[in-house]
């Protein structure tokens, strides 16, 4: 089991307000994300930034693969976890997604 100070958190923000966040835990081997978005009207971008924010956590940019969970059906996720991973598999189960992908260096 991870400890909790073994979990990285990220969130975006705008004017206060919480729009997206992820947990993140891992090693130099794979790291592994739970994404949330908040419902609701989002400011475009959101999920590109909440992408983003994960792939620039430490755990992640030091990581070989990294692993998902998302809302299923989310284009914006996927598209830009497509742009900035490798060999990218994405794969869905009830509401969720999952994709894993070789983290560039």
């Amino acid at each position: 089991m991870t400890a909790p100070e073994d979990v990285q958190h990220v969130e975006v923000t705008e004017g206060g307000r919480l729009l997206a966040s992820a947990d993140v835990v891992g090693d130099e081997h794979a790291a592994v994300a739970a994404l949330h978005v908040e419902a609701g009207q989002l400011p475009a971008g959101t999920r590109t930034r909440l992408v983003d924010a994960v792939l620039d956590a430490p755990t992640v940019a030091g990581a070989e693969r990294l692993t998902t969970a998302g809302p299923a059906g989310d284009a914006e996720v996927a598209d830009r976890l497509r742009e900035r991973l490798d060999d990218v598999e994405l794969r869905a189960a009830g509401s969720t997604t999952f994709t894993d992908g070789t983290v560039p260096h």
